[in-house]
């Protein structure tokens, strides 16, 4: 088949390497044509994939209309940047064309996810979304990993399920995109409380009591807006929450972690090649939270790390000192 892959960051890398892995024809497009003759002349994407040595037969542009003969489109753009760059590709994608969204995050204005910006952008309404726990260098190097292709077409989603799964890469099916599109914004967040509680020196009992905490609020949240709670229990939910606030290839909990040590998030920011979606979507969940009066208090303390100068010693007081509940309130 002939793929397009849009985005030429780590995780659109390594999908591209895993489909080209499969014998299809890919191609990955990058905004930037330095940038990609780098990439072609050195033989690996040192900003954002090092070590990972891509073959020539791998193709690279910057020309948007190579997504109009594909068979599938692959979008894998940061979501602070995911709205414009379907812009410029409306009207080039084909409206039959089914398109498979990598990204985790929502829209910091809109708070749309990224499958419904990608439907109204390009006029298609065969968006896939593929997420769950998978770091994009270890999926470049072949580890073995699991995820949810999400739809409310069942023979598209088993369409990509088949495209996309291999010796080492698994791909499960889910009628419930919201659940699984919130489980990947949501769990960036929890990974930057947990980051900063390891900041703060605490250890193993904190980590657990904020993963598990942080995925009930996660569930509680997905199912205010519709999402089945089964869902928060999988790849996409469990799955991804758990990697993402263990992994040292985690950059959310590695922000996180800064500031626990005391670093501003300025400073932490401005030192980053790569993104942290969860800066970018802490306000988000909040403020989807407070329209939809469901309380996620770890989320909010993040969001006070991030945009409010709290410190991350002043976070734990307020969690700590919180209401005596049961652990099932809602």
């Amino acid at each position: 088949m002939k793929i397009s892959v849009i985005g030429d960051g780590g995780w659109g890398t390594a999908i591209a390497l895993l489909l080209h892995g499969y014998g299809h024809k890919v191609t990955v497009w990058g905004p930037f044509a330095d940038y990609l003759d780098e990439i072609k002349s050195c033989g690996q994407n040192s900003r954002y994939l090092p070590g990972v040595k891509i073959p020539d037969s791998l193709e690279w542009t910057n020309d948007e209309t190579v997504a109009a003969a594909a068979d599938c489109v692959v979008l894998a753009v940061p979501s602070r940047f995911y709205a414009s760059v379907c812009s410029r590709f409306a009207g080039k994608i084909p409206t039959t064309t089914p398109v498979v969204s990598l990204t985790k995050g929502l829209c910091e204005s809109t708070h749309q996810r990224m499958s419904e910006i990608a439907a109204a952008t390009l006029n298609n309404n065969n968006i896939v979304v593929l997420s769950g726990p998978s770091h994009a260098e270890e999926v470049a190097r072949g580890i073995p990993t699991a995820v949810v292709a999400a739809t409310h077409n069942h023979s598209l989603a088993v369409q990509i399920q088949e495209l996309f799964s291999g010796p080492r890469f698994r791909v499960y099916t889910s009628p419930d995109p919201l659940g699984v599109e919130l489980g990947g914004a949501i769990k960036n967040v929890i990974a930057i409380a947990v980051g900063a509680s390891d900041g703060l020196g605490f250890g193993d009992n904190t980590r657990a009591a904020i993963i598990t905490r942080g995925l009930a609020e996660m569930t509680r949240l997905g199912v205010a807006l519709g999402a089945l709670p089964e869902t928060f229990a999988g790849l996409s939910g469990t799955g991804d929450l758990i990697v993402t606030c263990t992994s040292r290839h985690s950059r959310n909990r590695s922000v996180g972690e800064r500031l626990g040590k005391g670093e501003s998030i300025q400073q932490i920011l401005d030192s980053m090649k790569m993104v942290a979606e969860g800066v970018w979507n802490a306000k988000a969940v909040r403020s989807i939270a407070t329209a939809h009066n469901v309380d996620v208090p770890i989320s909010a303390e993040v969001c006070r790390l991030c945009y409010e100068n709290a410190s991350a010693a002043d976070s734990v007081t307020n969690l700590m000192s919180r209401d005596m509940k049961p652990e099932s309130a809602t």
